[in-house]
């Protein structure tokens, strides 16, 4: 298979893809044509189909696997595909695995590294909690290791979630163990729930976009809503406990502008906050360094999410 990421300009190719997201315009003179974006594990590639009508091009919608014959161009410094033959195809004819974003690392793998500290946890409320979910709910299980954390900028892949929160659980208990000033079974547990509304604010793959929900109300307030009903089936659980833990997951953005409906109060929501923060931030530069050769130390350009012109470091 040609994926995406092995494209280059002046190209034709005859591939399988998913189309991700398929609209109609008209150009400024008026005529007919259909953007398409097409997907593969490796990326996503703008794609057009200037004369829709014309003999080899079938009807095609969002989220069908569709092979394409076309040339590969370039528009804007960023490759573009003009699709000459599109046909839509037919279950056996592709391998999904071949077409959605997956974590490098293993996923099983992983689960069983975030149950460990689920067990690990000595409060008993907490830690009836975090079973009921990671260790006792194989729906949950399933669902959890197939999401991802973002619809795009980072850990936008199968196994993305769970990827994000292992390692913000990870540098939780990390800061746990240097700052006494920390409760540990709260920060652990905050870690492992602050991204769970995410399971419901994002669609499952192929799709990964926005729900209505998600749109309307946000995975914060999500996530708390499900652990808040949780709590609720509890007996005893202790209300201070359970506030501090919703308070956790509702400031773990920090800052009212991006998302979070408060700041940190206590000390486990700043620890959360940065844990995350850098966790996302680290794994941004690493996807957008992904497509540049190790050792290549040119400077890639203004980035808007860091406000800074980046690059790697040499060595």
């Amino acid at each position: 298979m040609h994926y995406i990421e092995q494209l280059r300009e002046g190209e034709r190719i005859n591939e399988i893809y998913l189309c991700k997201q398929k609209q109609i315009a008209n150009t400024k003179a008026g005529k007919r044509y259909e953007s398409l974006v097409l997907q593969d594990k490796t990326g996503v590639l703008d794609a057009k189909i200037w004369d829709p009508d014309s003999q080899g091009i079938e009807e095609c919608d969002a989220l069908d696997y569709v092979n394409v014959m076309g040339d590969v161009t370039s528009f804007q410094g960023a490759l573009q595909l003009n699709i000459k033959r599109l046909r839509k195809v037919s279950e056996g004819e592709y391998n999904p695995a071949d077409y959605l974003p997956v974590s490098s690392k293993n996923i099983d793998e992983m689960y069983v590294k975030l149950q460990g500290y689920v067990k690990g946890l000595t409060n008993p409320y907490l830690k009836k909690l975090a079973s009921g979910f990671f260790l006792e709910d194989g729906e949950f299980e399933k669902r959890f290791k197939f999401h991802s954390a973002a619809k795009s900028v980072h850990h936008g892949f199968v196994g993305g979630l769970l990827e994000h929160t292992l390692s913000v659980t990870e540098l939780c208990a990390h800061y746990a163990s240097v700052y006494p000033i920390l409760n540990r079974d709260l920060l652990l547990t905050a870690a492992m729930f602050h991204d769970i509304g995410k399971l419901t604010e994002l669609s499952t793959f192929p799709e990964n976009d926005y729900t209505d929900e998600g749109q309307l109300l946000g995975h914060i307030a999500m996530g708390m809503e499900l652990v808040g009903e949780r709590i609720r089936t509890i007996d005893g659980f202790p209300r201070k406990l359970a506030n501090e833990l919703k308070h956790c997951i509702l400031a773990h953005h920090g800052e009212y502008e991006y998302g979070s409906p408060k700041k940190p109060a206590i000390p486990e929501a700043v620890a959360l906050n940065f844990a995350d923060n850098l966790d996302a931030k680290m794994e941004t530069m690493t996807e957008l360094f992904a497509g540049v050769p190790e050792g290549n130390t040119d400077w890639q350009g203004y980035n808007r999410l860091f406000e800074s012109n980046i690059r790697r470091s040499g060595v």
